[in-house]
């Protein structure tokens, strides 16, 4: 089997030769290359054209997010972000990496943390990075159900239906997804979205703040009891990190039960409880991600009268939630991303399944 080919950016020689001990010592692995600094950093992508690229965020020369920008513009590759995450301008700067197609990121081993466990954390996570370039791709055989799926069941709702609440759940790839659709909303979208994006801790403690700066729409964490904002309450209320959101008697709810798929705060989660409570008021927008997490909430949500939505193979980073939600029967429009916020628009003004005019 021929072994996953990787570039270490980094600019500590400690922490790349420890990277450099982990990854050499896996079977199946091989190192191909170190860089020092942003620039040897993509001059030895491109020449080498590795299967994987370990990334620091704070390098000499070219920072990691102009990396990530130059590499996922010329030569795309699938990066693997190792980051200290120490304070709020590393994290945003993580944030601005995955935005431009950085794939995930783990953090960076610090003091005891050099240890056993965190190299097979950081095994595993190149592992998954590397599988992601080769999904297979099936659009014919998917476009052609889910769109007969689609015509067939929009007939079938009625086509004023108000909406009260977008929900929205994603994870590779999803922070970028994301900021992209909520850049492209208008000014006084009135429609409030719940957000559940798989990013974990710590680093998902800012990912609130870092997206409020990039939208017009105030972006802040649920909290546990406030009641569901409605129509006309313009907002975006994620999940915090490790914590599942739920809709329950007309209240947000946070709580710690169970991961589900390995998810905490998990998309399922949050789509099975609006399907209970909201159902036929909801939008609901399935995003790229790794695994199933949001498919049979999806389809619960279509069985209980909601609109969904799912983002298409050529736009997602990952195809996997999607395409697990389609295979099931759960979508009703299979979406690029540059559709995702004017379909959006067009149901919050009453365009076709929306509130009517």
């Amino acid at each position: 089997m021929q072994s996953i080919r990787i570039l270490v950016v980094e600019d500590s020689l400690t922490v790349r030769k420890h990277i450099v001990e982990i990854l050499n010592a896996e079977e199946g692995f091989e190192v191909i290359g170190e860089a020092e600094n942003g620039q040897v950093g993509i001059e030895k992508c491109r020449q080498m054209r590795p299967d994987v690229m370990t990334l620091d965020m704070m390098l000499p020369v070219m920072s990691g997010v102009s990396v990530t920008e130059y590499i996922m513009a010329y030569c795309p590759t699938p990066i693997l972000i190792v980051s200290a995450s120490t304070n709020r301008g590393e994290l945003f700067k993580t944030y601005e990496a995955l935005a431009a197609g950085a794939v995930d990121v783990l953090e960076k081993p610090v003091g005891d943390d050099c240890d056993q466990d965190w190299g097979q954390r950081l095994i595993e996570a190149v592992r998954v990075v590397s599988r992601i370039k080769v999904i297979t791709h099936i659009r014919a055989r998917l476009e052609t159900q889910g769109h007969a799926l689609a015509a067939h069941d929009l007939e079938a709702k009625d086509p004023f239906t108000p909406r009260n609440v977008v929900a929205i759940g994603g994870s590779t790839g999803g922070p970028g997804a994301i900021n992209q659709i909520l850049r492209q909303l208008p000014v006084g979208f009135p429609l409030p979205i719940l957000l559940v994006i798989h990013i974990s801790e710590p680093f998902g403690t800012a990912f609130a703040d870092w997206l409020n700066g990039q939208s017009t729409l105030t972006v802040r964490y649920a909290e546990d009891g406030e009641p569901v904002p409605r129509f006309g309450q313009a907002g975006i209320f994620m999940a915090p990190p490790g914590r599942h959101l739920i809709v329950e008697r007309g209240h947000l709810r946070l709580n710690t039960s169970a991961e589900r798929h390995s998810c905490r705060p998990s998309v399922d989660i949050l789509f099975e409880s609006l399907a209970k409570e909201m159902g036929p008021e909801t939008v609901a927008c399935l995003l790229t991600g790794m695994g199933k997490d949001g498919a049979s909430g999806l389809l619960d949500l279509k069985r209980a009268g909601a609109l969904t939505l799912a983002q298409d193979e050529a736009s997602s980073v990952v195809f996997g939630m999607p395409r697990e939600a389609i295979q099931i029967g759960a979508v009703d429009r299979i979406l690029d991303l540059e559709q995702i916020a004017s379909t959006l628009t067009a149901v919050a003004k009453g365009d076709g399944h929306g509130r009517k005019k």
